[in-house]
């Protein structure tokens, strides 16, 4: 398929799928992935209740823990006992450990541009079909890299507007394999490697408010649209939408409530795992941040899992630990 056809092919499909998904996203209060790789989705532009209008830079590190050990068919746990194993791979745990270093420069206060690099430590462990013994594969290092451009309108003192455009640049690694098993040696499935391989466009749209002396609460949303096939392979699409309220007080901690959602089409292409890719992940995440000095403030989350709604078998995370710290230059 040219990447042309593709592309209006998936502007099309886009169309039919993110209008309701937007009505949904809207009937909320206040408001990566295909195969085992589903990420963590919360938001960390909590630090300054709105992204930063002086102009430098800013430096942020995320670190990432979540173990996806459950594996899921629909809404529920799957049923081992009718899975016909001669034909369907059982997979057991993917375990996740990540690092995302983020650069946000602002050259004024409408505009700035924004850098994120990931290093993933992924394991990962599974049946093939047909076979009773496990594979394992253990890949580590430099993820897909993330730009992105952003315009920022201020209304008043206390509420800002913002839209986001940029892309996401086939920088991880796509040549992983198995390193025990019966499948030692074979690639690692398309959604399991480190990056897609694929180029793909970043659009979206940011609101911060506060409403009240005491609270604070934004709404985000973000489109990754991959522009192109690779080796047979066309990744996920994906709309991230998040929101969040923060009670404001005088001392240096601020507790924080968030609500995830993302919602990831199937995979395409000759290569790609269709029946086993897509859904929608809902999770809600209690957390914190500290101010640790003027420049210096820390963050950690839990995420949990409220509804999950997956397209054949995949592997899902009972809870996901986020957090880290940023810094104002």
């Amino acid at each position: 398929m040219s990447a042309s056809r593709y592309f209006k092919t998936s502007l099309l499909h886009l169309h039919r799928r993110i209008i309701p998904l937007g009505i949904s996203f809207a009937a909320l209060p206040g408001v990566t992935f295909g195969c085992s790789v589903c990420g963590c989705s919360l938001s960390s532009d909590w630090a300054l209740q709105g992204y930063n209008e002086t102009a430098g830079l800013q430096i942020s590190l995320r670190d990432e823990y979540y173990k996806q050990s459950d594996l899921r068919s629909g809404t529920q746990n799957a049923n081992l006992a009718t899975i016909d194993t001669s034909v369907n791979e059982i997979q057991q745990e993917t375990l996740n450990r990540n690092l995302v270093l983020g650069l946000d420069w602002v050259a004024s206060p409408n505009w700035a541009v924004s850098l994120q690099l990931p290093y993933y430590d992924r394991f990962h462990s599974t049946i093939q079909p047909g076979e009773t013994d496990i594979s394992t594969s253990h890949a580590t290092g430099l993820g897909d890299v993330r730009v992105l451009g952003r315009y920022q309108v201020q209304q008043g003192h206390e509420s800002s507007w913002s839209v986001q455009l940029g892309l996401k640049l086939p920088t991880g690694g796509i040549n992983q394999n198995f390193a025990t098993g019966p499948a030692a040696s074979t690639p690692l499935d398309h959604g399991l490697q480190l990056g897609t391989g694929t180029t793909d466009l970043l659009a979206g749209v940011s609101h911060f408010s506060r409403p009240g002396l005491y609270v604070s609460w934004f709404a985000q949303v973000l489109l990754d649209q991959p522009l192109a096939a690779r080796d047979g392979f066309i990744p996920s699409s994906s709309v991230n939408a998040n929101t969040g309220i923060r009670w404001l007080n005088t001392s240096a901690f601020t507790p924080e409530l968030q609500l995830n959602a993302t919602w990831n089409s199937r995979e395409h292409g000759i290569n790609a795992d269709s029946a086993n890719s897509g859904g929608v992940l809902v999770h809600f995440s209690p957390g914190l941040s500290a101010d640790l000095s003027t420049r210096l403030n820390a963050f950690a989350f839990l995420q949990l899992p409220v509804y999950q709604r997956v397209s054949g078998l995949q592997l899902e995370a009972r809870w996901l630990l986020a957090s880290g710290v940023r810094y104002n230059w």
